[in-house]
């Protein structure tokens, strides 16, 4: 039975997203008897919708409102619109990801304290330690059903061409750590299907093989008649009373028309660019520079990690796009080693994009011999996202344009970033250790590439232990308001070096813990 909630129903929590936090969320609160009512701004798509073609389902599911690439990165040049790869629908980026389950290393919790002051960075330590968060990563694992994890008791997925041909490359260059963690059935699991192979996963998995919120989590939500589910629902400000608890949310529907959501309680879960800006547009007298911003931080210490990427050419075929988009993982270069002249680490992740992909982010806006002679030799081709730590930042941040304003009147957001002498130094690094493993592995030719944009969007409203250190506290709450909560990866106090989905779930399903029990000792 689908719930339907009246407006004025003031006991609902209200999730704005549906994504791999806030469709968990929604999903966790509902099994633990919690009314929810989840706004997105997007349609509700259903994987009948889903298209194995890039662009198709580029140009379908994506976050294409405008926004605006500023500072000293590349974006500003290749991607002035577009500085981050997400998607706008029912299931949020979780129907968009590779599905690569990394955990945070226990370091990574603690940048402050084991990078020490570094020039230009914020840095600061999360309120929450890797041994609090380990339980809830198997629950995370489990739920994900991810492919060799001891918690899921699946079998990995098996090794396809992409995948051997890396493995062998990393192994003759003296890689030891080759892993590809993925939250992909590799068999029948959880009531949906193993793997196919079929190599549009980031187009949105067609057979529901791949965890997705949109086809796991939320239709589990609504079942429990508990949930309710408001598609194209653009959420444009969080309402607050005169003692500063917020009382609902105000949204736009896919008509322009106007509704305010009454809350017991409000979890903002619309990704890193989308949450900080939605707490910027609700700024009010008591809150005169956005909602839970008493620390300045709203908005700032945007991550998405520090990336490159790279493809290389060898004699004989290897079809890199047979079988899952994300193959092999080499891990050895995440550990923190300040010998390598940065902090922190990173993965070579062995990510095959399509033809057509290849062909808009090999060069962005160029042709020529160069590049048309790779695209010549596409079945013969590996390809590396280099996935690294990227360091938090005070003037890496989202902010509201001045003038602009977007189809809802709402200011487009901002999004300045640029790169640190740590961030290029692990780049680089990346970049020749690439080069090292495909040599090594019999590549002619290897063609570093422009990073494309991230759907790693960490930062913005982030945990920390005090409140003038941060946006949230170690649960996610907002340390201005008891009844505000971040759900996504916006509250990531440091990005690691490792994909974030896997982290988001786990915080997801703990924090519906907290909310839950909080909610029943009527401390909120």
């Amino acid at each position: 039975m689908t719930a339907k909630y009246s407006l004025d129903d003031d006991d609902v929590v209200v999730i704005v997203g549906t994504g791999a936090g806030g469709g968990t969320l929604a999903n966790e609160l509902a099994q633990r008897g919690v009314k929810v009512v989840s706004l997105e701004a997007g349609k509700h798509y259903t994987q009948a919708d889903i298209e194995n073609d890039e662009w198709g389902m580029f140009s379908k599911i994506s976050w294409l409102d405008k926004r605006i690439s500023a500072g000293g990165w590349h974006h500003t040049k290749t991607y002035p619109n577009l500085p981050a790869w997400i998607v706008k629908g029912v299931g949020g980026s979780s129907v968009h990801w590779a599905g690569l389950a990394l955990r945070f290393q226990p370091h990574e919790f603690k940048t402050r304290t084991t990078y020490g002051d570094m020039p230009g960075a914020n840095l600061l330590d999360w309120p929450v330690t890797y041994d609090e968060m380990a339980p809830y990563y198997d629950l995370a694992e489990r739920k994900l059903g991810v492919a060799g994890s001891k918690a899921s008791g699946l079998p990995p997925l098996p090794e396809n061409n992409h995948y051997k041909v890396i493995a062998a490359g990393a192994r003759k260059a003296g890689f030891k750590q080759i892993v590809r963690p993925m939250a992909i059935n590799s068999q029948p699991y959880d009531q949906r299907p193993g793997c196919q192979q079929i190599g549009f996963c980031m187009q949105g998995c067609k057979i529901g093989a791949k965890w997705s919120t949109l086809y796991t989590d939320i239709p589990r939500a609504v079942a429990t008649g508990r949930v309710e589910v408001r598609p194209e629902s653009m959420a444009l400000r969080v309402e607050h009373d005169a003692k500063g608890k917020v009382t609902g949310v105000l949204y736009a529907d896919k008509d322009g028309n106007r509704h305010f959501q009454k809350a017991r309680i409000v979890c903002v879960a619309g990704n890193s660019i989308e949450s900080p800006r939605l707490l910027l547009n609700s700024a009010s007298s008591l809150f005169p520079e956005g909602l839970a911003n008493s620390s300045g931080q709203v908005g700032r210490n945007y991550m998405n990690h520090s990336t490159a990427a790279a493809v290389s050419i060898y004699d004989k075929p290897v079809y890199m796009h047979r079988g899952t988009a994300l193959a092999a993982v080499v891990a050895d270069e995440a550990r923190h080693d300040p010998s390598r002249g940065f902090s922190g680490g990173y993965y070579l992740e062995g990510l095959a994009l399509g033809l057509p992909f290849l062909a808009a982010f090999l060069k962005p806006g160029g042709w020529g011999r160069e590049l048309t002679s790779a695209i010549d030799a596409y079945d013969r081709m590996t390809c590396v996202w280099v996935c690294g730590e990227d360091q938090a930042r005070q003037d890496n941040r989202i902010t509201l344009h001045p003038t602009e304003k977007d189809q809802y009147g709402l200011p487009v957001p901002v999004v300045t970033k640029t790169y640190s002498a740590n961030d290029q130094a692990l780049a680089a690094h990346g970049l020749k250790q690439w080069r090292k493993l495909s040599e090594a592995g019999g590549a002619r030719r290897v063609i570093d590439m422009p990073a494309y944009p991230a759907s790693h969007n960490m930062g913005t409203n982030r945990m920390s232990e005090k409140a003038r250190d941060g946006v949230v506290n170690k649960w996610g709450q907002a340390h201005d308001v008891k009844n505000l909560f971040v759900s996504d990866g916006s509250q990531f106090t440091s990005s690691g070096a490792c994909n974030p989905t896997l982290t988001i779930v786990a915080l997801a399903i703990r924090q519906a813990e907290y909310i839950a029990g909080a909610m029943g000792r009527q401390e909120i």
